[in-house]
C-alpha cells in the first residue's frame, strides 16, 4: 500500500504531513524517526499525522525527528491551517487551537500561556519570571508553557550563544521532568526581538512557532516590549500578539513544497 504525504515548511522548519483522516496510518516512534531521517527517509524536523477528532475539525499528532511525540508545534499548525484552508479548529496534545488561512499568511490562536512552575513544568516550586537557575552564562530564564514547555534567556547577542552545546544540556537537565525547549533572545528595537531555538527532540531549528510565542510572552511579562512583537528567527519573521487577559495570536507564512508517496512496507510501524 502506498501512503501519500505532503512536504511543507514554515520559515524553513519542515514537516512531512500525512493525512490519515479517511484511511488510518499506524505511527510509532521508530517509524516516525525513520521517515524523518534525511539520509534514508523523506527527511523533516517533525512528522505530522492528521486524524479524525471528536472535539475539533481535525486531530494533529506531532512527532519530532527523534520519534518522540510532543504536544504542540506552531509552525506545523500554520502548515496544517494552509493545507485545510479557511478557519479550522485543531486538536493537539497541548490543547485546542484555531487556525485561519489569510492572503498574507496563516494566523493561529495558540491559546493562553501557562505560567505556574507546575505548569511548565519544573521539578520544584520557583518564580517562573526570574527563575533562580543558570547554565554557565545563561542565567535567570523565564518559564512559559504554550502547549509545550519553554525557557527563554534574554541575552545581549543571541548569535553569540553556543546553543548547539548548551541547548542539549539544558533540555535534558533533571530540573525539567518533560525536557524543555531552549530559547535565547535579544532585543533588536522597540517591539522587535531576535530569537534562536534549541528544540526539544529536534535540535537547532530555523524556526519555532511555539518558541516565538513563548518568547513574546516572556518579553511582555518583563516589560521589554509591547503586546505586539516581531520575532526574527533564522528562517524569517513571525508576528506575535498577546492582548492583556487574552490568548496568543501567531501570524506568519507556511509553504507546500511538494507531494509524494511511500510504500507502507518500506517503513514498518
Amino acid at each position: 500500500m502506498r501512503i501519500p504525504f505532503r512536504k511543507m515548511h514554515g520559515l524553513g522548519n519542515d514537516f512531512v504531513v500525512i493525512d490519515a483522516r479517511e484511511a488510518a496510518v499506524s505511527m510509532t516512534a521508530a517509524r516516525a524517526a525513520a521517515l524523518a531521517d534525511r539520509r534514508t527517509g523523506i527527511g523533516c524536523d517533525q512528522l505530522i499525522v492528521l486524524e479524525p477528532s471528536d472535539v475539533a475539525d481535525v486531530r494533529m499528532r506531532i512527532f519530532n525527528n527523534d520519534g518522540s511525540e510532543v504536544e504542540a508545534c506552531g509552525n506545523a499548525s500554520r502548515a496544517v491551517g494552509l493545507l485545510l484552508g479557511g478557519t479550522q479548529f485543531i486538536e493537539t496534545l497541548g490543547g485546542l487551537i484555531r487556525s485561519e488561512a489569510r492572503p498574507d499568511g496563516v494566523s493561529v490562536d495558540m491559546g493562553a500561556p501557562r505560567l505556574r512552575w507546575d505548569e511548565i513544568p519544573v521539578s520544584y516550586a520557583m518564580d517562573t519570571l526570574e527563575m533562580p537557575v543558570g547554565w554557565e552564562d545563561l542565567e535567570n530564564p523565564v518559564g512559559v508553557n504554550v502547549g509545550n514547555p519553554h525557557v527563554i534567556f534574554f541575552v545581549d547577542d543571541a548569535d553569540a550563544v553556543d546553543l548547539a552545546r548548551l541547548g542539549p544540556l539544558i533540555e535534558n537537565d533533571p530540573l525539567f521532568p518533560e525536557r524543555i525547549n531552549v530559547n535565547v533572545a535579544s532585543v533588536v528595537g522597540p517591539d522587535h526581538l531576535k530569537l534562536r531555538v534549541w528544540e526539544r527532540g529536534a535540535g537547532l531549528t530555523r524556526a519555532c512557532g511555539t518558541g516565538a510565542c513563548a518568547t513574546a510572552v516572556a518579553a511582555i511579562r518583563r516589560k521589554l516590549t509591547g503586546r505586539k512583537v516581531r520575532i526574527d528567527l533564522p528562517g524569517g519573521p513571525l508576528t506575535i500578539t498577546w492582548p492583556e487577559g487574552g490568548t496568543i495570536d501567531m501570524t506568519g507564512p507556511a509553504t507546500l513544497s511538494f507531494e509524494g508517496a511511500f510504500e507502507d512496507s518500506d517503513f514498518p510501524a
